[in-house]
């Protein structure tokens, strides 16, 4: 017996995100901080001791000085990449520590 509504899943889980807009928001920031790994790549992440995202803004906490200042040089590249990875603009700025 065939239901009526049926619909792909992926289907119901855009109309369920998109009327809530928080949810969207949060998976959102989740993704931008998972990006940081995923878009920077071995090489940074080895220096990498401590990621996370507060009111918009991306904190990082490297261990090589050379390294932080070789990305606070290209932050705004950095930023506009998470951005597209996290599929909302949800990062404004990123701390790189």
């Amino acid at each position: 017996m065939k239901k009526k509504n049926a619909q792909p899943i992926s289907e119901v889980l855009t109309d369920f995100l998109d009327g809530n807009s928080g949810l969207k928001i949060k998976l959102a920031e989740h993704r931008a901080v998972k990006a940081w790994h995923e878009v920077l790549g071995d090489g940074v992440l080895k220096y990498t001791r401590n990621v996370y995202f507060k009111r918009g803004v991306l904190y990082v906490h490297l261990s090589s000085a050379v390294l932080r200042a070789e990305l606070i040089m290209n932050k705004e590249g950095l930023v506009e990449k998470i951005n597209e990875y996290a599929e909302i603009p949800v990062v404004r700025d990123i701390l790189i520590r």
